[in-house]
């Protein structure tokens, strides 16, 4: 039985409410800026193979403008290394590199953990009756307030596994923009939401339809739990392993590489 790396949330839990109480009074200390030795370290992850030297200088950019836009907090005891900020900052740059930094707009805060930390609330399972849950969490996204992130999450990233945690909870940020968090983000002008919903429901329906027989998949199952979940996941394999999300749904490929503007594919070969 697979167990939730990421949560999805609308209202604050208490845990992340003490993190944010201590940001306003217990005043950690700033987060290091990264050195070009950790730029340098990151930028040369499997997941950025292929960019060309224009593509990672605008990467490059759009990362530090990230760092200077949002508050990185550490929380629970967390010491991020400069190198831990330049992951952070490169992996969410990533997904806007044909977007732009405006699509991370609206929200301030992202919060460190040192590795998963504890997500405490209520779920309603298929009977309607709500029971307490007590996971642990690789990161979160809450509407309107801030995303949260395990460290050692964000080091097991990038190396073009299908994991990315950062994308991952950037990916549910994108989902925000338009209010409902649904698996379908925004869309510029180049794309319809007919478009995207013929590519996306029959996947998600045929994806869960698997998950429930209990076979093995070779995309995280984690993906089934919702549309909003299936579309932050998805994120991830589009950016680290593209070929396993083409050859399972082809459509959903072509939609991200529309949406994202970018054809990771191509550039990883």
């Amino acid at each position: 039985m697979w167990q939730a790396r990421y949560a999805l949330a609308f209202a604050l839990p208490f845990r992340t409410l003490k993190a944010l109480f201590k940001t306003l009074f217990g005043k950690p200390p700033p987060v290091p800026a990264p050195s070009q030795a950790d730029w340098r370290e990151v930028l040369s992850r499997p997941l950025f193979d292929g960019l060309d030297d224009a593509e990672r200088a605008d990467l490059r950019t759009l990362a530090e403008r990230l760092l200077m836009g949002k508050t990185l907090t550490p929380a629970g005891g967390a010491e991020p290394r400069g190198g831990d900020v330049a992951a952070v900052a490169a992996f969410a740059a990533l997904p806007i590199l044909g977007l732009g930094a405006s699509w991370y707009e609206g929200w301030n805060e992202v919060i460190l953990y040192p590795a998963g930390f504890i997500h405490e609330g209520e779920e309603t399972d298929e009977a309607g009756v709500v029971h307490k849950v007590r996971h642990v969490r690789a990161g979160e996204a809450w509407q309107g307030g801030p995303l949260v992130l395990s460290l050692d999450d964000v080091e097991a990233s990038g190396w073009r596994e299908g994991y990315n945690v950062v994308i991952h909870e950037f990916a549910h940020k994108l989902d925000m923009n338009n209010g409902a968090v649904d698996g379908l983000p925004a869309l510029h002008g180049e794309l319809t939401a007919l478009e995207w919903s013929s590519a996306f429901k029959p996947a998600y329906k045929d994806f869960c339809r698997h998950v429930d027989a209990d076979e093995d998949t070779e995309i995280d199952p984690y993906a089934s739990e919702s549309p909003a979940e299936f579309f932050a996941v998805l994120s991830e394999y589009f950016f680290e392993a593209p070929d396993v999300l083409i050859a399972h749904y082809p459509a959903v490929y072509e939609q991200m590489r529309r949406f994202y503007r970018q054809n990771p594919m191509e550039r990883l070969g």
